[in-house]
Order: structure tokens, then sequence, then C-alpha cells
């Protein structure tokens, strides 16, 4: 980790940013800033420009006008949508986790024991040391999201990026990964930025949520979110949330009005 980021540090800035493909934009004249340890949630419906945003923090999408700051020697641990990748690829999980390392080699030094020593602190974090001479096309969907979860931390991340990592899960699955995700957060003090199109995925996990709609972003605290009538606006509908099982629900309105 960058001794000299502190936590609350501002490492990530976007001042009046417009991002979008050839004539098109998905996000416009958009500013807020991202602290070290933050925990954000990025919602939004599909085509919104959530991924576009994920990919311009790390540089590989230019912003149309506007300007990004990063903080200097800030690493990042990318987990992309596992519904992109060739699973026929010819690997098994300890591989393609220690694939998170090679980015820290730089030239001259090769995989070493501090590498081997990582990557196995990587296998045990996410769960997945019984698998890791599998290769990946043989592991069920939340074993695969895992593995690439475990590719990003290998890579000693100031930000870690999650791009719709729960995705195709269903509810039980859905929610080892939120745990998964929350523990790195707390036990390693990583900033999160993770993206979902579904609210209440990330809504019992995430401290902040970015909410984008109609070209704009909106940062909002979580006991801001909740409120009746914030999510009643977001939803077009009366909803309240619900405290079930010790979770947060979102729930449309119950009419207390009786009829004869």
């Amino acid at each position: 980790m960058n001794a000299h980021i502190e936590p609350g540090d501002e490492i990530i800035r976007f001042d009046e940013v417009t991002l979008g493909y050839g004539k098109r934009r998905t996000l416009d004249r958009v500013s807020f800033s991202i602290g070290r340890g933050d925990f954000i949630g990025v919602v939004g419906p599909n085509g919104s420009g959530k991924t576009t945003l994920l990919r311009s923090i790390l540089g590989m999408k230019t912003p149309m006008s506007g300007r990004i700051t990063v903080r200097e020697g800030l690493r990042y641990g990318y987990v992309v949508q596992r519904q992109t990748l060739d699973t026929l690829f010819p690997a098994t999980v300890e591989q393609i986790v220690g694939m998170g390392r090679y980015g820290r080699l730089g030239v001259l030094r090769r995989f070493g024991a501090p590498d081997r020593e990582a990557v196995e602190e990587c296998l045990d974090m996410a769960g997945i040391r019984e698998v890791r001479r599998e290769f990946l096309r043989n592991l069920s969907g939340g074993q695969k999201q895992r593995v690439l979860i475990a590719r990003a931390l290998a890579t000693d991340p100031d930000v870690m990026l999650l791009d719709e990592p729960t995705n195709d899960l269903d509810v039980s699955g859905e929610s080892r990964i939120m745990n998964l995700i929350h523990d790195i957060h707390h036990t390693r003090g990583i900033t999160v930025i993770m993206v979902s199109h579904l609210l209440h995925v990330v809504l019992n996990h995430v401290e902040k949520l970015m909410l984008l709609r109609e070209g704009g972003i909106g940062m909002h605290t979580i006991p801001e979110v909740i409120e009746p009538d914030f999510l009643s606006n977001l939803y077009h509908q009366s909803v309240d949330v619900e405290i079930i099982n010790g979770k947060k629900v979102i729930v449309a309105r119950r009419n207390n009005a009786h009829s004869d």
C-alpha cells in the first residue's frame, strides 16, 4: 500500500468530465471525488455509463472534456465482468491469480518467494485454495468470480474496481460474493468502487452510493438513500426500506387504507 496515502485523503477527482463514444454522451459534465478507504456502489440502468466510468478511472477511456485527477502511484485491482472471459483459456486458478503479480515484477525481477506468498494469501482470502489446480472452465460462476477477485487482490491495490461482480449468481452466491468484497474492504482498508445495476445488491454493504441517471451522477450516503421519499422518487413508485433477517430490503409501500 502506498504509505503517503492516508485514510480519507482524496485520491480520485472528476471535474466537469464528459464521457461518451463518438457524438453520444453517456455522462455529461460530472464532478465528484473519491477518498482513500471509500466503499462506493455505482448503480444505474444498463447503458448509463457505469463501465465507461470505471474505464475512465483506470485511464482506459479518455474524457471528451473535463479533467480527471488521480493520485500519483495509485495501484488498481480491476475485476472485469466474468462473462467477458474466455473460459477455455488454458490456465489454472493459481496461474490466473499469479497474473495479478505481473505488474509488480517490472522488467528485471522474476516471480519469487514474496509473489508466491502473496498468491497463497489471496487464494486463502478468496476461499479458493482447494481449487487452485483446476482450470477456470471447470468452476462454478461463484468460484470464477472469486478467482477474478483474488487476481485483482494479488496486485496489492490501493483501489479495487469491480464490474457487476454478482451478475448471473443465485441469491446465495450473490450474498457470499458481497460478503467477500465487504471483508476485503474492511480487513485490507482498500478503496472499493463496485458497479451494479441492482440497488438491493449493494445497499447492505457499501458506505456511499453513486447513482447514474440521465447523464448525471449523484453521490449519496446510505442514510440519505434509504429515506422513503428518496427511493420513491428514484423508482417512480411508493417504496419503503424494511429490515428482514437483518438485511435492508426495498419493498412496495403497503396500502394502509381499509375497504368496507
